[in-house]
């Protein structure tokens, strides 16, 4: 990973381990830790947890993000995809520190629609993830890794161009679906429609090359 992004990383560690200490002793015993389909509260955990739902994970996916780089086997590296690869790492990042602001919200009082900003993060992830994706140099780690992908290189950069833009899609479709309340099955469909599509784009693509 690039210096910026583990800096960027580490201020937003640092970020929620202070506002997890401000709030640690506002919180009550035991906090609602998860929820179903409808944002109903279906899960609870004592509020220790609450540092590994937040700081915990976060440090856990940065410690990742720098450790791929050692494990990628050679002409497969993660560091190939430049600063894409320090982006797409700080977003899972970013996404638990949301997460965890919105498990400290629920559990503070503060009348939150989790039903409704929950999917909407999800499809928000998704969009900034297909922006870059066609940027994604082949590798073990991320991206659409499918043996077609992985066995050509043609076949990576094209079925990545068309997955990025199929993600952004989606992302935008759920957001409109979720404003304009459409049931949970169909903005769940919409969210994975583009993975059957590009691995199916994969394996076309592959077929077509000449032997």
């Amino acid at each position: 990973m690039k210096p910026r992004a583990v800096l960027l990383c580490l201020l937003m560690i640092v970020v929620m381990c202070v506002v997890t200490a401000y709030l640690y002793p506002r919180l009550p015993a035991t906090l609602p830790m998860h929820w179903n389909a409808a944002g109903q509260v279906d899960g609870y955990g004592p509020r220790w947890q609450i540092w590994l739902l937040g700081p915990g994970a976060m440090g856990g996916l940065l410690l990742l993000g720098m450790a791929l780089p050692w494990l990628s086997p050679r002409q497969f590296e993660v560091q190939a995809s430049g600063a894409t690869y320090g982006y797409l790492m700080t977003l899972p990042v970013a996404l638990m520190a949301c997460v965890e602001a919105l498990v400290l919200g629920a559990a503070l009082g503060l009348p939150l629609e989790i039903g409704r900003i929950a999917p909407a993060l999800g499809c928000v992830a998704l969009i900034l993830t297909g922006n870059p994706m066609g940027k994604v140099r082949r590798n073990f780690y991320m991206g659409i890794r499918t043996p077609w992908t992985l066995a050509s290189e043609r076949v990576w950069y094209a079925t990545h161009r068309l997955a990025g833009r199929l993600m952004v899609g989606s992302g935008v479709l759920g957001l409109l679906l979720l404003a304009a309340g459409a049931p949970h099955w169909l903005l769940l469909l919409a969210l994975l429609a583009w993975v059957p599509l590009a691995v199916l784009y994969s394996l076309l693509y592959y077929k077509r090359l000449p032997q």
